[in-house]
């Protein structure tokens, strides 16, 4: 009796430790924050800046060229670069001192030169992608490469007008890529040793600079990205295409990673369908589109949804604009030119492409803008996407890299 109650125990212990307790999954650092949408669960933030902006706590005028955004764990900032056409990673502490500097292959010395991805930390792996399709996985504490893999020549990518650009997409031990060949559109490889999983053939298109968007239904796990002239949907389990919607123009550049709230996708082309708003199955299988707006054209720049509302900046109107994410209509606009948007603790940020930072009120009667100031460090177009981490906001201007602190002063 005593072995059969031995027995039961081991069943119901085996049976938990199955299904009832699953393996600690790590916490994913990412472009444009934690659900790849531009949003950062701040709280305790300025409401309006100093007039000649917020305090400038350190920066570094030595990171190389490049457009791509820095990432900043709990613990480190990391950053692209290209020096002397060689691309490297930089680790940096959470005061500016350089941890370490690692080579990760050539980059991009074309059509606007330097590193233009931002890498994806997981545990312990940073992951990165230069602007002619080398995928590399570093470890965090020295910078060592573990492995790499080229999408061109390990996987028959084709290269694009202004490189790869993509920021990579991590799920658990999957790591997720467009390689844009006509054979090899969409891969999957296994994060910790580069193996290849699956092969995805998508629509057979270029990639075309997006940094795709993994949407966890309770059935099925889809990838949402773009390639030259269409939005795909591709299961996440073995690369299938479940969907696609066509441009009505072709267009090599659609740049901005889409959004995903309550059963709806949203994305903004640059050129192509603007704004769009679709319905996505529970399964994941089909799409339905609700509703398109031409007043919001964005090639890059991201935008941001909060609550009913739609914000960013629109090429077409050379501004900032707000549209209503049930129906389309455009709502307001705000003249401060057009650029980068991200949102944090009830505020908008926008960095446009003149350099000017602005803080910007998106829920008075009217967009309403607080305070700005000029970034005047760094070299280049201003088209890194700034982030926020711990009350600490980070802007990446060519060769710069600056952080603010805007966080309220506490009370004593």
């Amino acid at each position: 009796m005593k072995k059969f109650y031995f027995l039961i125990l081991i069943l119901f212990f085996c049976a938990f430790t199955e299904e009832g307790v699953k393996p600690d999954v790590p916490e994913i650092a990412q472009w444009r924050g934690e659900f790849r949408d531009g949003k950062y669960n701040e709280t305790g933030l300025l409401k309006s800046w100093p007039l000649n902006g917020p305090k400038l706590l350190w920066f570094n005028d030595s990171i190389g060229n490049g457009y791509g955004s820095p990432l900043i764990t709990s613990d480190a900032v990391y950053v692209q670069g290209e020096i002397d056409s060689s691309g490297y990673l930089f680790a940096f502490d959470l005061k500016g001192k350089l941890r370490w500097k690692s080579f990760y292959g050539k980059e991009w010395m074309e059509n606007f030169t330097g590193s233009r991805s931002t890498p994806t930390v997981t545990g312990d792996l940073i992951y990165v992608c230069s602007g002619l399709g080398e995928i590399s996985c570093f470890e965090k504490v020295k910078g060592r490469k573990i492995w790499s893999k080229n999408m061109i020549s390990d996987f028959n990518g084709k290269n694009i007008r202004f490189g790869f650009s993509e920021s990579l997409l991590i799920d658990e031990n999957m790591l997720y890529a467009t390689p844009g060949g006509n054979d090899t559109n969409v891969i999957a490889l296994n994060r910790m040793n580069g193996d290849l999983k699956w092969i995805g053939k998508g629509k057979n298109q270029y990639s075309a600079y997006c940094s795709p968007l993994l949407i966890s239904l309770p059935t099925r796990k889809v990838i949402v990205s773009f390639s030259l002239s269409e939005l795909i949907g591709i299961d996440a389990k073995d690369g299938s295409l479940l969907w696609s919607q066509s441009q009505d123009t072709i267009c090599d550049i659609h740049g901005n990673t889409a959004v995903y709230e309550n059963g709806s996708i949203y994305y903004a082309a640059g050129c192509g369908n603007g704004m769009v708003k679709l319905n996505l199955s529970e399964d994941g299988s089909k799409i339905n589109e609700v509703w398109r707006s031409k007043d919001l054209i964005n090639y890059f720049s991201g935008f941001v949804k909060v609550n009913d509302n739609i914000f960013a900046a629109s090429e077409k109107k050379n501004k900032w604009v707000s549209v209503d994410a049930n129906s389309g209509k455009l709502m307001d606009s705000l003249d401060f030119k057009k650029g980068v948007s991200i949102y944090a603790d009830s505020m908008l940020y926008c960095y446009n492409d003149k350099g000017q930072l602005g803080l910007v009120n998106p829920f008075a009667n009217k967009m309403k803008l607080i305070s700005s100031f000029k970034i005047t460090k760094g070299t280049k177009e201003h088209f890194s996407h700034p982030a926020i981490k711990s009350g600490l906001l980070y802007i990446r201007h060519g060769q710069s890299l600056m952080v603010y602190d805007i966080r309220k002063a506490k009370k004593t």
